[in-house]
């Protein structure tokens, strides 16, 4: 009896012990399981944008576009005469913003992740000056971060911070903030946003209570572009990163219309939500209109039509050429919005802003998408926050202009506010400017005007081309002259004591300004400045700890 009775106890801590492996196994999958319980997603439904005024033919106030692409590389494009897998990739509409309009070609990011250069882009001010400092993500995401092997430099978990965040829906641009869409609806505009959100999931954070009249898209930080075992895709899966394998594991192929229950695309999501700003254009060409149109490619998962992978046969990488596709598809959608602005007949009276959220991603394994840039997404190098700043307006500016001057995400706010004659919020410190009276003037001599980041312990100060970042995590200090050393090679912090001196107190005058975070970092991985995930590290390479 006692001989069977240790057996069958032996049996059961067996069993038990193998449900709570495959639970620890799987737990990376529970997020995803509760929102789809919480929120189900309904089949695909047709979208009807309220239709404006006839056209007249009249010109009135220009129509304002702002396209935000997701973790593109500043080599991603060939308008800086780059392209994905040494060129292979063109990107002839994007590229047609440019030489029809302007190029800042030191064009900034409000932060080097997604959300808070979000922020930026909606408020005109550093995110940091209302405590939106980091990307919001759930708890089991920043565990897994905290846990996976970096190599010779690893990841600082907070556990002791768990305690003092506060849920992923709260995680939001606060309300008290103006954003752009609200200072142009004072103006008569019609406001339209498609696409990625990642501005906080509650009610009160929802495009439709922060000034956009219509809205299509998704709240979380990324999405699936179609379903994984749908016949028109092909997937790139990477183990051997911990962020594709929770997006893998959560991400849901759906959108929402105005608020509305969540439901599937009707198509690949970068071609759907051109397509519908499409109809949108098409809905509001009688009445002045701003469109903030927020692509998630070409961000992982890399999932790319099957058309547009069969087109890149001279790729041999599968998961570069799986990513080339998708650069062809971003480049699809910019032209679909350009010729819907053709057809309408108000090409020459809208303004379009091209821009990416940061630089490109480490964590995909491509050597070259910054080049020739130091630095990936979740870094302060120039790979993290140089992106494209590329403004056309056919009635207003003209053709081929290029202006070295520094232009940043902050400062669309005062350009589209200029161009649509609406006066500056005076009751608030606005970090933008107007790139317009610099288009006007591109030989005048640069603004005297600091740009600033701040990731936690992680800062950087941008003054008349010299570039300080101070790091505590690890403790670094570098001091750079981009006017001669634009790639950052040459660290200036030893040989330039009084400069150093003078960038720090101004560095430090800023970092006063700024709010204390609404919500903690609990994690800060390690980023290789010069090695993607898939190279080989050593103990000497620069690194530094992002705080998220």
């Amino acid at each position: 009896m006692t001989r069977n009775r240790t057996a069958w106890l032996a049996g059961a801590a067996l069993v038990v012990a193998a449900g709570l492996g495959a639970l620890y196994q799987y737990r990376i999958y529970i997020p995803g399981i509760l929102d789809r319980i919480s929120d189900p997603i309904a089949d695909n439904q047709p979208v009807v944008w309220e239709k404006g005024p006839t056209p007249t033919g009249e010109k009135g106030p220009p129509n304002i576009i702002v396209v935000l692409v997701d973790d593109l590389g500043i080599n991603d494009i060939s308008t800086f005469g780059g392209g994905v897998a040494d060129g292979a990739v063109q990107t002839p509409s994007i590229d047609a913003i440019a030489a029809e309009g302007a190029t800042f070609t030191s064009g900034y990011a409000g932060n080097a992740t997604c959300a808070p250069s979000r922020a930026a882009i909606m408020t005109g001010r550093f995110a940091t000056r209302f405590g939106f400092e980091f990307t919001p993500a759930p708890v089991p995401f920043h565990r897994l971060l905290g846990s996976f092997d970096y190599g010779p430099q690893q990841a600082v978990y907070h556990a002791d911070r768990e305690a003092d965040t506060i849920p992923l829906d709260d995680q939001g641009l606060p309300s008290e903030e103006i954003t752009v869409a609200e200072l142009l609806q004072q103006k008569g505009y019609r406001t339209l946003f498609l696409g990625k959100w990642h501005l906080g999931g509650a009610e009160k954070f929802r495009p439709h209570n922060q000034g956009f009249d219509e809205w299509l898209g998704f709240m979380p930080g990324a999405a699936m572009f179609l379903p994984k075992d749908d016949p028109d895709v092909v997937n790139s899966v990477h183990d051997f990163d911990p962020i594709d394998r929770f997006l893998w594991a959560n991400l849901t192929y759906a959108v929402s219309h105005n608020g509305g229950q969540r439901f599937h695309p009707d198509s690949y999501m970068t071609d759907y939500l051109a397509d519908q700003a499409a109809a949108a254009i098409e809905a509001n060409a009688g009445r002045p209109f701003f469109m903030y149109l927020a692509l998630n490619a070409p961000h992982t998962p890399l999932q790319a039509l099957k058309s547009d992978y069969d087109a890149l046969s001279g790729i041999a990488d599968h998961r570069l050429r799986v990513y080339g596709a998708m650069i062809r598809a971003v480049d699809r959608a910019v032209g679909k919005v350009e010729a819907a602005l053709d057809k309408a007949g108000i090409a020459d009276n809208t303004m379009v802003i091209f821009t990416s959220d940061n630089g490109g991603a480490s964590y995909i394994g491509f050597p070259d998408i910054n080049k020739p840039y130091r630095g990936w997404k979740a870094s302060f190098f120039e790979g993290g926050i140089r992106v494209p700043m590329l403004v056309s307006w056919p009635d207003r500016i003209p053709a081929g202009v290029v202006i070295d001057e520094p232009a940043a995400h902050v400062d669309i706010f005062a350009t589209a506010a200029a161009a649509a004659g609406a006066p500056l919020p005076t009751d608030r410190q606005i970090d933008g400017q107007d790139m317009l009276a610099r288009i006007a003037n591109p030989d005048a001599p640069p603004a005297d005007r600091a740009l600033f980041w701040r990731s936690d312990h992680y800062r950087v100060l941008l003054h008349k081309g010299w570039k300080l970042q101070v790091s505590e995590l690890p403790k670094k200090t570098w001091l750079f002259n981009l006017n001669e050393d634009p790639t950052e090679q040459v660290n200036l912090a030893d040989r330039e004591p009084e400069r150093l001196t003078a960038m720090r107190a101004a560095l430090d005058a800023l970092n006063a300004e700024q709010a204390a975070p609404i919500w903690p970092s609990l994690v800060a991985p390690p980023v290789y400045i010069d090695k993607n995930i898939l190279e080989k590290k050593t103990p000497e390479d620069d690194y530094v700890n992002w705080a998220n």
